[in-house]
């Protein structure tokens, strides 16, 4: 029996070979799933398992972060993996780069772990606790919407808008939190106002 094949269809049915054994080549096999699923439970063993939420963009992707340290013993728990969650109805367990990377972030040394001011005319940052940074925050805000606050526009009608201070939002978040953000930013009077998901 002679079968006739055209060059394309050779170069379909070679390529589509190539793709299968490197498939398998992989380790996409049932073997290799076999062996990854076992090993797992011993990579994970006396680790506690937290979900949370991807710090990066407005995706709101979840995540599970593995830690070990046992908190009731005075120990500081380290986390050792991040991956996708794949429980969680928006990235259902996928990460894009930035996300599979989490782990990076956390253990960087330039992370910022709390708050920091640089006073007037100083060349450093000097660290505050945190209720000197949120009191600071206060009273910076109502001094600038003290003084800076239109109650009226020029045909009389109240407005009371503060147009010299700007807020950035979250956008990862449950719709309400950012419901009640809305409301509290708007309740102030400022008009500046935007989310993270546009940045």
């Amino acid at each position: 029996m002679n079968i006739q094949v055209s060059r394309r269809r050779f170069l379909q049915l070679a390529g589509a070979g190539a793709a299968a054994t490197s498939i398998a080549a992989f380790g996409y096999g049932e073997a290799e799933a076999e062996v990854a699923a076992h090993v797992r439970n011993f990579k994970l063993a006396k680790s506690t398992e937290t979900r949370n939420t991807c710090t990066y963009c407005s995706v709101a992707c979840g995540i599970i972060m593995y830690s070990r340290g046992d908190l009731t013993k005075g120990e500081q728990a380290n986390i050792f993996h991040i991956e996708g969650d794949a429980e969680h109805p928006t990235n259902r367990g996928t990460l894009c780069p930035k996300g599979a990377a989490l782990l990076d972030m956390v253990h960087s040394k330039t992370r910022t772990l709390y708050p920091q001011v640089r006073k007037p005319g100083s060349d450093k940052f000097e660290r505050i606790s945190w209720d000197e940074a949120l009191d600071r925050i206060t009273r910076l805000m109502k001094d600038d919407r003290d003084k800076n606050i239109i109650e009226r526009n020029a045909a009389g009608v109240t407005v009371n808008r503060w147009t010299t201070t700007g807020f950035l939002a979250a956008s990862a978040t449950t719709n309400e939190t950012a419901w009640e953000t809305y409301k509290v930013v708007r309740s102030t009077g400022i008009v500046a106002f935007d989310n993270q998901a546009r940045v």
